[in-house]
């Protein structure tokens, strides 16, 4: 689609720009409004030069001649001094804004990365399942930067070269609107100049910006999948796929810099060839004699002229200055509409208004309390100003639960399942049969479709979303391991915890013996990842990160499927001592970790085909049996 211009800048731009500006304003508007005082008296210091060479040329010819150099002498050694001055006013004034906005750009650019980051916080995990990770990571490193030059050099340069253009424009009025007039021919061969040429250019500079995010996105795919890559000898088809990003990006880099680039020569050629038609008019109106017509009152001469040929030069300068920061603005409204559009993301949905809180037990009733008692109640306020409070136990039911990732494909139908207090439920089945979905839906990372989820008989859609994940504990297939401590990996799960209860959490998950033997304990610091650990390691840390939480809620995800066998027996009867008492959800495909199991669920293309424990199961000799003796293998 083909979008208006002006100078450069598409109208959607210019709302772009206008949010930035008073995001600016909004938390820097002392700073700011102390830049534009000293940019006008920057601009002032640089336009003044061209009327003193008029009052320079103007007293030797008109006093000179008559009373000789002795007499102006004086007169031209004040009007020096005056423009020394001046000059150094304009000189302070330039450092001290150009240092303001350094100052403001750094914190604007620090405020804005908080600001995102805080807003991401708040959107739901479908937005990140379906946004490339490293199209993300390109919001704060592209992107930002891209403002990071608009703040700190281009807004400043932009201000200052239009008060220059404006004070030019009054000078050459005051000196002579004949030659004036030939100066707006120009202005407008320039100003048709920068729209077209600035149109095209900020067409390709948003989509280098969006290619240069499809190619980082693919980058950081590529590097998590390394060793995939190398498995199956994937080199050069991967090398093939980054040449098609990477020429696409440059394809698109291409038409956006060869349209910015051919702009300052041309606007160079032009200004040369103003400064020359000017030069010989100047000429033919003083040979000629022709009345000036100014502010001044002055005749045309050379005192007119020379200053204006000056004053020229520097308005077409300032000229093509604007239109070179109009590309880097261009570039920088590319950046930030991407950054508002995160920004305007929908958060995440949270209706809910039961908590959970801390409780104490009198007399059968149970009331709410500051301190920690070990134990929690949901407090659940009603329409009649009454409030309620039901003890957490980890009562899971949910009730003919339809859901679907997206509308055109359910992916679970009609889920009946009741998990009580203490009760182990283990979920079988192939890959996409919809388990881990389920576990998703318990944690409310999606809402169902259809249907009820109730926790200890409320209804999870009236719970606080931050109070119902509190109540749960997650082991992960994949383990998280953030940069830190061992120590501070476990406290992870409970960041009150102390070192005695981390310590404890992970003699449960027998996670305590390898952990005595790295370089520094428990304050071994892992980086990218833990990638100095084994993955069986990185799985047992997790594994005491969720029970120094110590949830009434497991939900273990495949929690075993990275440790050997004889760690898995050893860990299995942690695990043992961890979900004693507490409701517990198992995704496993080694059949042997949920032979203990209470109920057992055997899951189908998003249906449950068969339940109940491992000897029923057994006996009834359908699906559980067949992957059980091996006749059918999960895929």
């Amino acid at each position: 689609m083909r979008a208006k211009v002006n100078q450069g800048m598409p109208p959607k731009n210019k709302g772009v720009l206008s949010r930035l500006l008073k995001m600016l304003f909004r938390d820097y508007k002392p700073q700011l409004i102390a830049v534009v005082i000293c940019v006008v008296l920057t601009a002032f210091a640089s336009t003044i030069a061209s009327l003193f060479m008029n009052f320079f040329i103007e007293t030797i010819e008109s006093e000179g001649l008559v009373y000789g150099w002795g007499a102006i002498q004086r007169k031209i050694l004040i009007a020096i001094g005056i423009m020394l001055s001046i000059y150094v006013v304009g000189w302070i004034s330039s450092f001290t804004y150009t240092r303001l906005m350094a100052i403001v750009t750094q914190s604007f650019l620090n405020r804005t990365r908080q600001t995102m980051f805080a807003k991401m916080q708040t959107l739901p995990l479908r937005y990140f399942d379906s946004h490339p990770h490293g199209d993300i990571m390109s919001y704060y490193t592209n992107d930002i930067d891209t403002l990071r030059e608009l703040v700190s050099r281009c807004l400043p340069q932009l201000l200052n070269s239009g008060l220059i253009l404006l004070l030019l424009v009054f000078n050459m009025i005051y000196l002579s609107v004949w030659m004036g007039l030939v100066v707006a021919v120009g202005v407008v061969a320039m100003f048709f100049v920068t729209k077209h040429i600035g149109g095209n250019s900020a067409k390709y500079f948003l989509k280098q910006q969006k290619s240069l995010a499809k190619e980082e996105g693919f980058i950081e795919e590529m590097m998590n999948g390394q060793k995939v890559v190398k498995v199956f000898c994937h080199e050069e088809q991967s090398k093939a796929d980054f040449d098609r990003v990477n020429k696409q990006l440059c394809a698109d880099a291409t038409k956006a810099n060869r349209f910015a680039n051919i702009l300052m020569p041309i606007m160079g050629n032009i200004g040369n060839t103003l400064y020359a038609l000017l030069a010989f008019v100047g000429g033919v109106l003083i040979l000629t004699g022709v009345p000036n017509l100014s502010l001044s009152g002055q005749a045309m001469t050379v005192a007119v002229v020379l200053p204006f040929l000056n004053m020229t030069k520097q308005f077409t300068n300032n000229v093509s200055q604007v239109s070179q920061q109009m590309n880097a603005i261009v570039m920088a409204m590319a950046g930030a509409k991407r950054i508002f559009e995160l920004l305007d993301e929908e958060p995440e949905v949270d209706e809910g208004y039961v908590t959970l809180v801390n409780a104490k037990e009198e007399d059968g009733e149970l009331t709410e309390c500051a301190e920690r008692t070990g134990i929690w109640a949901w407090k659940h306020p009603h329409s009649d100003g009454t409030v309620t409070y039901t003890r957490l136990c980890g009562d899971v039911r949910i009730e003919h639960m339809d859901f679907g990732y997206v509308p055109e494909k359910t992916v679970l139908n009609d889920i009946t399942l009741y998990a009580q207090p203490g009760q182990k439920v283990a979920f079988v089945g192939a890959t996409g049969a919809g388990k881990t979905t389920i576990t998703n839906l318990i944690n409310r990372f999606y809402d169902i479709d259809d249907g009820k989820i109730r926790y200890d008989g409320i209804n999870i859609n009236k719970i606080k979303k931050a109070d119902l994940r509190r109540s749960l504990g997650i082991v992960l297939q994949d383990t998280n391991l953030f940069t830190g401590t061992v120590m501070e990996n476990i406290r992870y799960g409970k960041l009150d915890a102390t070192d005695e209860e981390c310590i404890a959490a992970a003699k449960l998950a027998h996670a305590d013996d390898f952990i005595v033997r790295l370089p520094d304990g428990y304050a071994t610091m892992l980086t990218a990842g833990g990638s100095n650990l084994s993955q069986g390691q990185r799985q047992l840390l997790s594994i005491a990160r969720a029970a120094v939480a110590d949830p009434p809620v497991m939900i273990l995800d495949e929690a075993t499927s990275s440790i050997d066998t004889r760690t898995e027996a050893l860990v299995q009867k942690g695990m043992d001592a961890l979900m004693k008492g507490r409701t517990v959800f198992v995704i496993a495909h080694r059949l042997s970790t949920v032979r203990n199991s209470d109920v057992i669920m055997v899951l189908e293309q998003g249906c449950i085909i068969e339940r109940g424990d491992h000897a029923k199961l057994i006996e009834e000799k359908g699906k559980y049996y067949q992957l059980y003796t091996g006749a059918f293998e999960l895929e």
